[in-house]
């Protein structure tokens, strides 16, 4: 299996994805919130985007310039280029090569519309879990940035999704809640997909048989009573060697990966369904609705019924 590294990745487009993880880890982020925005700078822009608990990306729909990663050396970035923020890192993007530290904090939120066309355009999208909660342990195994050059000869379909965002970020209209969304969720899955081009590049737990039964287990029936030694069954493994297996390619305990699955799921029931936060605990796991509500409150840092009255997306 390829070493990994972290920073700067970049690959050719490929096919072949770990469809079933990448699913769920944009999944999981659909209990943040989502923006996205489309913008025009000067051939001279710099600027550095700060750290977040989060997914974003950014397309390069015109001109070019440099991918900059605090761990990584920098990467060209050209029209028709995906940069993915797998897990919130801080990057940046210059005219030329350079470092974090010599750029600027970069604007954020809505700007006003150029008054001429200006030689670099872009679109981002970002979910950021401004509530609580964590980014997929698989996502967090990717490097801090992402940088994909697709084949939009062979993948039309990459292209139109692309120019429906552009449309969607311009021109919001009724429905906005809904498509937005939708079409940033789509962008991380085809991304994904790019990045992983075959199972050598997918999350290396998964690649354990073990292990990946599992974590198939906790992921088919995360409300079963599961116990160290009953997950360690069900991956062939003394409850020991199994502990140190799973925390090293998880990067987790096994009962702390089990907790945050259960909430996860947790969280995802209160934002899109409107079950009584007592059916919600059991359907996860959980014997009483205090015992949800605590452990949720530790992992979220708010109750049950707080997150779910806060949960409007923001675009």
């Amino acid at each position: 299996m390829r070493e990994r590294t972290r920073g700067i990745r970049v690959c050719a487009a490929a096919t072949i994805s770990a469809v079933d993880v990448i699913s769920e880890a944009v999944e999981d982020l659909r209990i943040g919130q989502v923006y996205g925005r489309r913008a025009e700078v000067a051939a001279s822009f710099a600027g550095r985007f700060v750290s977040c608990e989060g997914v974003g990306f950014h397309v390069m729909l015109r001109g070019e310039g440099w991918l900059i990663s605090g761990s990584a050396p920098p990467a060209r970035m050209r029209a028709g280029d995906i940069a993915l923020i797998p897990h919130g890192a801080e990057h940046g993007f210059a005219p030329r090569p350079s470092t974090l530290a010599e750029l600027p904090p970069a604007p954020m939120g809505l700007q006003d519309p150029p008054p001429e066309r200006l030689p670099v355009e872009m679109i981002c999208g970002i979910y950021r879990l401004e509530r609580g909660g964590s980014v997929h342990h698989f996502l967090r195994s990717l490097p801090d940035v992402v940088l994909v050059s697709p084949d939009y000869d062979r993948d039309a379909r990459l292209r139109v999704l692309i120019d429906l965002l552009v449309e969607d970020l311009d021109r919001p209209r009724e429905g906005t809640l809904v498509t937005r969304p939708a079409l940033v969720d789509l962008m991380l899955v085809h991304t994904l997909r790019l990045w992983s081009g075959d199972s050598a590049e997918t999350w290396d737990a998964l690649g354990d048989p073990g292990i990946a039964a599992a974590l198939q287990e906790i992921h088919d029936s995360p409300q079963a009573p599961w116990t160290v030694e009953r997950l360690g069954r069900a991956a062939g493994m003394s409850r020991t060697a199994f502990t140190r297996r799973f925390t090293t390619l998880v990067g987790t305990p096994p009962m702390t990966y089990l907790i945050g699955r259960r909430l996860q799921q947790g969280a995802q029931l209160l934002r899109e369904s409107d079950a009584p936060i007592s059916a919600i605990a059991r359907q996860v796991g959980y014997a009483t609705e205090f015992a949800f509500a605590g452990a949720f409150r530790r992992e979220f840092g708010i109750p049950p019924g707080r997150f779910r009255t806060l949960s409007e997306p923001l675009l």
